[in-house]
């Protein structure tokens, strides 16, 4: 086996894996593009760029991403470190002021004597695989050379390309009483059915776990809605964003412009559906889809978008149901390169048909800066093990209870409908024997509960 770890990509994922790498004393190859060739949204010529919002999210332990910044502390992260000494004021977030950042990140890479930095664009993997480790962390914005090596290698004709995804919602925080379980076509009423044994079908639908949630709405709810959406803010995409994103995934709000009743003959459509409070087909309805195996996250059917997100937040809760709808994720649309994890990872982020290939950051199905920081983390972790002690290591894997081990799991869950995830509460599994109401007390016993069993 090669005396040294490989790892493509100097963005957050991969420069974390280098510094914990080289801090093990095991020398490294770290391969990046820049300055000789950029993506079309990077700019800079630093490591660790940070290329949209310069926040980290909350610090606070009852959000999710502010406990898995936490978890990081306590593994010695270099770049959340780093951030917590370039913050800049940004109430109960962590912000960095991103040149500064970049900056020193880069300068803290460059000056270690264990990393090797190399700017070029790898095109053949297969080459640099050969006999050693190679943790392959190249964003969402891999290159096309690269992303096709990657496709060949996983056995994928093209890697997914994230064009637009619904939000995702946290299943306690619906309305049951108006929101109701089954799946399209067997919610056909007869004729002779009561109230009371709509609602007893009910419980026995709910009892097996059905996988939709429904959301029954009126002519007037539903033609209320429709006006709020087509009259909504939506973000500005990239040039090259939308030569790419329309082809095959239509965003609700650009359908609902096409006429008023669009919807309800789409997405929307109430075929095979009662309104539990008339028993009568609904005017329209709103589909929620498991997202989870815990079945405690739910995401909105064809409620791909490219609402602003605080337009998300406004627009939806206006739907019956979900008036206090806590949102784990936003709806997005933007290129984002990255493969099925959920088929070829495990939870160590590691390749299944390959062991000496790790995945981490935004190209293994992880969303956001510190959740691609900890999937560099934990890939580094395993890399190290694996080299030092060769076929005999025992994999590190973080207790699904943390947000670290929670996300990992996520990722290499097998999933038909697999899409990015971010940190999150819904992620984790429930405390057990505990039915908490309260969002923060439970997000506190959550917490507690993770950092106990991080230990």
């Amino acid at each position: 086996m090669k005396e040294y770890i490989t790892v493509i990509g100097g963005g957050l994922a991969g420069s974390e894996a280098a510094y914990q790498i080289a801090k093990a004393g095991i020398k490294v190859k770290l391969y990046e593009m820049k300055p000789e060739k950029f993506s079309p949204a990077h700019h800079n010529k630093n490591l660790a760029e940070i290329v949209c919002s310069n926040s980290f999210k909350s610090n606070l332990l009852t959000n999710a991403c502010g406990l898995l910044k936490e978890e990081l502390r306590k593994l010695n992260s270099l770049l959340i470190e780093v951030a917590d000494k370039t913050s800049v004021p940004a109430g109960q977030a962590l912000a960095v002021d991103r040149e500064i950042f970049s900056k020193n990140i880069t300068e803290q890479i460059e000056k270690n004597p264990n990393i090797e930095i190399i700017h070029e664009e790898v095109t053949n993997i297969n080459e640099i695989s050969k006999d050693g480790i190679v943790i392959i962390a190249t964003g969402p914005l891999t290159s096309e050379k690269l992303a096709e090596q990657i496709g060949k290698l996983t056995g994928m004709e093209k890697l997914y390309f994230y064009d637009a995804a619904a939000p995702i919602i946290q299943k306690e925080s619906i309305n049951f009483d108006i929101a109701f379980y089954g799946d399209r076509y067997e919610q056909e009423k007869k004729k002779e059915e009561t109230i009371e044994q709509w609602k007893k079908r009910q419980e026995d639908i709910k009892s097996k776990q059905a996988s939709y949630i429904n959301l029954p709405m009126n002519k007037e709810e539903y033609e209320s809605f429709w006006k709020e959406l087509v009259e909504a803010e939506v973000t500005t995409l990239h040039e090259f964003e939308k030569r790419e994103i329309f082809e095959g995934c239509m965003p609700i709000e650009i359908m609902a412009k096409r006429g008023i009743d669009t919807l309800r003959f789409g997405p929307l459509k109430p075929v095979g559906f009662d309104d539990p409070r008339t028993i009568k087909r609904p005017y329209a309805i709103v589909q929620l889809r498991q997202d989870d195996s815990q079945a405690s996250i739910y995401n909105m059917v064809g409620f791909q978008t490219n609402l602003k997100y605080g337009e998300q937040k406004r627009v939806f809760s206006k739907i019956p149901g979900l008036e206090n709808a806590e949102f784990i994720k936003y709806g997005v649309m933007h290129r984002n390169t990255y493969i099925n994890s959920s088929k070829l990872l495990d939870n160590t982020y590691n390749l299944k048909q390959n062991s000496n290939i790790y995945f981490a950051g935004q190209i293994s199905g992880v969303e956001g800066y510190v959740e691609s920081i900890a999937s560099g983390m934990v890939a580094a972790l395993n890399a190290i093990k694996q080299f030092k002690e060769r076929n005999k290591y025992e994999k590190i894997v973080f207790p699904e209870t943390t947000i670290i081990g929670a996300l990992a799991k996520y990722i290499s869950t097998p999933n038909e409908k697999f899409q990015p995830m971010n940190a999150n509460f819904g992620i984790l599994p429930p405390l057990e024997g505990q039915k908490i109401r309260n969002k923060k007390e439970r997000y506190q016993k959550l917490a507690k509960r993770s950092l106990e069993n991080f230990k």
